[in-house]
């Protein structure tokens, strides 16, 4: 059963960004998307290379862009990912990967439906 979009998006910010950004919303969206695919093949690659700076750096970027958005499972999994990293626990790093994967196909989806 798949989860309610309240459980994967903030409405309250993406209401206040929809207001703040008017016309400029969808492009929002968009760069939003854009950049959390490279940020998730950067997250990838450094999680492959076992490099926890890089792990910890790339993991705080997409939490902080994803907050932005309101993208609430989001930032959780990728605080989780960054703390690990910040504490060099490598193991299960793919796992999380995968939920943080699966979790953006989710908001993604929701996102390009609002425009």
């Amino acid at each position: 059963m798949e989860k309610p979009a309240i459980d994967h998006l903030d409405t309250q910010t993406l209401n206040s960004l929809r207001q703040v950004m008017e016309d400029d919303f969808g492009l929002l969206i968009e760069t939003f998307v854009q950049d959390s695919h490279e940020r998730i093949r950067v997250l990838s690659e450094a999680i492959a290379a076992a490099n926890p700076d890089a792990i910890r750096r790339a993991a705080h970027s997409f939490k902080g862009s994803s907050s932005n958005i309101g993208a609430l499972q989001l930032v959780r999994l990728c605080a989780a990912v960054e703390h690990k990293a910040l504490s060099s626990q490598l193991e299960q790093l793919e796992l999380d990967l995968q939920h943080i994967e699966g979790e953006f196909a989710q908001v993604e989806q929701l996102l390009l439906a609002l425009d």
